[in-house]
């Protein structure tokens, strides 16, 4: 089920004026550029911020989300005829040989269902050319945030945003449960030009660093690197996999 925060038309409308600081997305930039990458693909594109960064570099770009309502802002920035915006998830994807897929921000941990994140891994394998690389971050469980997350509150997280043609729009999160490996919480938003109050629901799965070195090689990867993150250090992984010649062996066989 899509999180409304990224599905609903009028809350992906005001996404990316409520969270405007994208640096996170720097590392993604230089990693394209480590990598020689001249085609992308990115998983859980949303509103389309890196895959349209990245397009401003020259790179053939593909973004997907099954969040029709992220695409379609998306779709209506400056230069988005340089993307092919595709509505679905990997499992959706045409044929492709691209040389980097990558997934930003919580996009892996959102995928939460363990057919899903199978469904992904498949996908993005399949979408890489030979040698090509998937390339994501997730949040190191050991580090319990959601200890932290706990103390969100309408108080303690509360925002006023003016937002241009649309007007002040409140804010706050608060924690909802914690059922390890995943973790919940609720967003709400109000809309002073009408009232509307709107609430989201985002579940994020923490899964162990072993988990993950597992399953990618379950899907055909080659773990190169797991690097911190320079906005959050000591705080995540970010996996850098490399699609093998060989064709992996199906999960469940190993």
């Amino acid at each position: 089920m899509v999180d409304a925060a990224f599905g609903h038309p009028r809350l992906a409308a005001v996404y990316d004026p409520l969270d405007p600081d994208r640096g996170d997305l720097d590392a993604y930039l230089a990693m394209a550029e480590e990598f020689g990458a001249r085609s992308v693909l990115d998983i859980g594109c949303g509103t389309g911020v890196f895959a349209l960064l990245l397009a401003e570099r020259g790179i053939t770009v593909t973004g997907i989300d099954p969040a029709r309502a992220s695409v379609d802002v998306a779709r209506g920035k400056p230069g988005a005829e340089r993307v092919r915006w595709l509505d679905g998830d990997a499992g959706d994807l045409p044929p492709m040989r691209t040389d980097l897929v990558t997934m930003t921000g919580n996009v892996a941990q959102a995928i939460t269902g363990p057919q899903a994140w199978r469904t992904t891994l498949r996908g993005a394998y399949e979408a890489l050319r030979p040698g090509g690389r998937l390339v994501f971050e997730t949040r190191d469980p050991a580090r319990r945030v959601w200890e932290e997350w706990a103390q969100w509150t309408r108080e303690t997280t509360y925002r006023m945003t003016d937002i241009p043609g649309v007007g002040h729009v409140e804010t706050w999160a608060e924690l909802t449960d914690v059922s390890l490996p995943l973790v919940s919480f609720r967003g709400t938003h109000v809309f002073a030009a009408d009232g509307d109050v709107l609430t989201s629901q985002s579940t994020l799965r923490f899964r162990e660093r072993t988990e993950i070195e597992q399953d990618l090689h379950e899907h055909g990867f080659v773990v190169e690197d797991v690097r911190d993150a320079p906005d959050r250090p000591g705080s995540e992984f970010v996996f850098v996999a490399r699609r093998d010649t060989a064709e992996p062996v199906p999960p469940g066989i190993l």
